[in-house]
């Protein structure tokens, strides 16, 4: 189909706009619906990484004196502050991990859920890396109870992970 506008190119942008009940079509070619304003072709994105990285610590850190003793850490290796960071929204080297460690804890925690990554597992190897997480969260798990002085639920935990460990060493998995 032309463009109804020029009549000459072919129309690759259809418009179907419904006004007080009114249904209306055009077909456009792009030079034509530019001209008449009808559509942007410009892509902005509007999320970025660096973008919500910024706005999380931003929002954390307004206006207090820790804010400003934050802002003036620095990375030993890249010299990258943390002002910057929160600016840019990436880190400038593996050391800032550790620089900046204090400050990313939270923030990670917020973001993931968590500050530990579990990544993805192969398919073969899928049943023996669960029950070694389930192993860890287990263990986790009995040393706030023993902290707690829970005793007896920190036993039936203790006796549910060597049943585990049984299972992944003892041949289940």
């Amino acid at each position: 189909m032309l463009c109804q506008e020029c009549g000459k190119e072919e129309a690759t942008v259809y418009i179907s706009k419904i006004i007080n009940g009114q249904k209306s079509e055009l077909h456009l070619c792009k030079r034509c619906a530019r001209e008449r304003e009808e559509l942007d072709f410009t892509f902005q994105p509007q999320f970025s990484l660096h973008n919500l990285f910024g706005t999380l610590l931003n929002e954390s850190m307004r206006g207090s004196r820790e804010a400003l003793r934050a802002a003036k850490l620095q990375c030993p290796d890249c010299g990258l502050t943390f002002a910057q960071f929160s600016q840019i929204g990436r880190l400038g080297c593996s050391n800032c991990y550790g620089a900046f460690q204090e400050k990313l804890i939270p923030l990670l925690r917020r973001i993931h859920g968590s500050t530990r990554h579990g990544g993805k597992v192969p398919r073969r190897s899928q049943s023996s890396v669960r029950l070694k997480r389930e192993l860890e969260r287990l263990k986790e798990e009995m040393q706030q109870r023993v902290r707690s002085e829970e005793f007896e639920e920190a036993a039936r935990l203790r006796d549910q992970i060597r049943k585990l460990e049984q299972e992944l060493h003892g041949g289940g998995v």
